[in-house]
């Protein structure tokens, strides 16, 4: 995964929509009705969401029932476009505060209240990819994941 020079600008509210829309749009996609409503829901959530939990709150705010099938491929989409990010060990994504910035994703998790926090550290996931190499692998991205107890509940 290419480097690429930023501010490391966060983003909130409806500039981080208006982010994740142009990020989606710079990836050759359109930013539908259906994905507008998907980025709101999981925008929404605080700690990873599950695409059956995101799919409920689409569901509430449209008052029709939307198949969690339809969120997962949206959701893939967005991983894709840096525009959410996915927290493996929970099967459940994030939205990107800053989807103009590419950067390995490096997860701390909860082990108590199920929250992720994303960490930037390029020194790490560049070693973890060197080691790769090392061992004859060609690494396309690294994704690590640190289970533990946040600083909320320890």
């Amino acid at each position: 995964m290419p480097k690429t020079a930023h501010d490391h600008r966060l983003h909130e509210g409806d500039a981080l929509a208006d982010a994740a829309q142009l990020a989606l749009e710079k990836a050759g996609e359109q930013w539908t009705a259906m994905r507008s409503s998907v980025f709101d829901a999981l925008s929404s959530f605080e700690k990873p969401a599950s695409a059956y939990d995101i799919a409920e709150a689409v569901s509430k705010s449209q008052g029709r029932r939307v198949a969690a099938n339809s969120v997962y491929r949206i959701l893939d989409l967005f991983v894709g476009a840096n525009v959410a990010m996915r927290v493996e060990s929970k099967n459940a994504y994030l939205a990107n505060a800053h989807p103009d910035c590419l950067h390995d994703c490096i997860f701390l998790v909860c082990n108590t209240c199920g929250s992720a926090t994303h960490i930037d550290d390029d020194k790490l996931s560049d070693g973890v990819r060197a080691a790769a190499r090392k061992a004859g692998f060609n690494p396309v991205r690294p994704i690590i994941e640190v289970q533990g107890i946040c600083g909320d509940c320890s």
